[in-house]
């Protein structure tokens, strides 16, 4: 005889075993990698063109991924730039709008006195109660960590990562402590890690007498604790320790930021491609160096080494296939220090250059590589002409796990382009900087208004059509005077006073 409470027991059966089936298949928030590249020009990857230096590794990644074409950096130097991507506010309303060291602080460049010293060391500082994208994914249950350069509040400072939204930091807080890849210390969050490294100055030159030609008059400047490594195996560590949980990783590499070094065993993939090198000797600043050309390209394929690890790692912590990873560049490459741009055709299809490039609003300085890889939900080696920039990342991240912020932006949410969805567009993208005598700039659809030379009393905007003159030389204002009216008000109205003089620029009225 068949009992006739069997049912019910089939019934709860099922019913746990469709509470565990939904729990199973409830995916939870994505992993988000943000890599950041130092000076990275928009033509020094393979997949964009790149001759002589490999990178895999990235190649491939936009082979899984999307690559964007019209994509910006925040600003065309280091600290605004990060400032622009971690708060969504462009460059008229951001608070860091330049590079400043605080001088009055003392001698910040004397790396014996920083060392000894943390006041004198970083950057000027975001204001207290200043809100970054770390702070919202904190708030929503990420760990957060950067691994790499800070360059936005000296250790003393209230604007620390571990103030602004990061639960782990491992790197350089102060960027001119950047300037050696060898240094004496980095910090593990607020503690100073020392390394085992000879401090010297940032241009320092070989000795007297020593043979230019002679690999091992360089000794110096290849020690034993090379920083990208350091930074890199703390990035790793921090994967694997919150494998379980959703994770924030911003991997700020200080790589191929000057000056030229990387491990020996690095350089000698290069050394045989590049016959007959002329030794580097430091006379345009930063350090000597054997094999400028070679050790470049390697700084970069060191880089891209790494970023295969990363991928690596989150595949075999089983995790890949819930992380988002994007790639980009700080600003446009840069032009003095041994680089032979030239050869490398560093900012292709853009000119290259001094005045073009790192410091400058033309596009070789603000345009960068971007590449987003996303399994599953981006469609694989999908390219896109949409234009973004770095304000563009705090409110698309917000859009992808769905946080509510009441944080003012700048930028626009490029989920749905990442999706093959129909995408908001910007009615325009705005730059300025006080930097290289006073820039500012503004793009509609195709067209580009350049503004330079503010500093002396300067206000002719050049306007450029970018579709069909890259290179930005055939300056069309005179003939659409409508659009150079619209740029100009639009400027006007985007550009707030910087609470900071040394960021101001008086013919905007500051």
């Amino acid at each position: 005889m068949k009992s006739k409470t069997t049912p019910y027991f089939l019934l709860i059966l099922l019913f746990f075993t469709a509470i565990s089936n939904g729990f199973q298949t409830t995916k939870k928030q994505p992993n988000i990698i943000y890599i950041l590249a130092d000076d990275l020009g928009f033509g020094e990857i393979g997949v964009q063109g790149q001759q002589h230096i490999k990178t895999p590794n990235i190649d491939a990644l936009a082979a899984s991924g999307m690559r964007f074409t019209n994509h910006y950096a925040g600003a065309p130097v280091c600290a605004p730039s990060r400032c622009v991507l971690l708060t969504g506010q462009h460059m008229g309303h951001a608070e860091i709008r330049g590079n400043d060291g605080m001088k009055s602080r003392g001698d910040v460049w004397n790396y014996e006195k920083v060392s000894a010293s943390p006041e004198l060391e970083g950057q000027r500082p975001m204001r207290v109660g200043t809100r970054t994208v770390a702070h919202l994914l904190q708030e929503e249950g990420y760990k957060t960590g950067i691994f790499g350069k800070w360059g936005l509040g000296g250790p003393t400072t209230q604007s620390t990562p571990n103030h602004m939204g990061f639960d782990e930091f491992f790197g350089y807080n102060c960027q001119r402590q950047a300037h050696n890849l060898y240094p004496a210390h980095l910090w593990h969050n607020d503690q100073k890690i020392k390394l085992d490294n000879t401090i010297y100055g940032h241009n320092t030159k070989l000795e007297a007498g020593a043979d230019p030609y002679a690999s091992e008059s360089y000794s110096l400047f290849t020690q034993k604790d090379y920083a990208p490594k350091k930074i890199h195996e703390a990035a790793i560590n921090f994967i694997e320790t919150n494998k379980a949980e959703p994770f924030f990783l911003y991997y700020a590499s200080p790589l191929p930021h000057l000056p030229l070094q990387v491990p020996k065993k690095e350089i000698e993939a290069y050394t045989s491609e590049f016959n007959n090198e002329i030794p580097y000797l430091g006379n345009k600043g930063y350090l000597p160096c054997r094999y400028p050309k070679a050790t470049y390209a390697a700084m970069i394929s060191y880089l891209d080494k790494q970023i295969g690890d990363l991928i690596k790692t989150l595949k075999a912590q089983g995790i890949y296939e819930n992380t988002i990873i994007m790639f980009s560049s700080d600003n446009g490459p840069t032009y003095t220090g041994g680089v032979n741009f030239t050869f490398f055709e560093s900012s292709k299809p853009f000119k290259n250059g001094h005045k073009f490039t790192k410091g400058s609003l033309n596009e070789g300085g603000i345009r960068t590589p971007f590449i987003v890889s996303w399994p599953g939900y981006i469609q694989s080696g999908t390219t896109s002409d949409h234009p973004s920039v770095f304000y563009d990342i705090l409110p698309t991240i917000c859009d992808i796990t769905g946080i509510k912020t009441s944080i003012k932006t700048d930028g626009i949410s490029f989920k749905n382009t990442l999706l093959g969805q129909p995408q908001a567009k910007h009615d325009f993208l705005y730059w300025e900087f006080h930097g290289q005598g006073g820039q500012q700039a503004i793009r509609i659809g195709p067209w580009k208004g350049l503004i330079k030379n503010m500093h002396k009393g300067n206000t002719e905007l050049k306007l450029y059509h970018l579709v069909k003159d890259t290179l930005e030389s055939n300056n069309l204002a005179s003939k659409h005077p409508e659009i150079v009216n619209k740029m100009q008000m639009i400027m006007k109205r985007e550009h707030r006073t910087s609470p900071y003089t040394n960021f101001q620029i008086k013919v905007l009225g500051d």
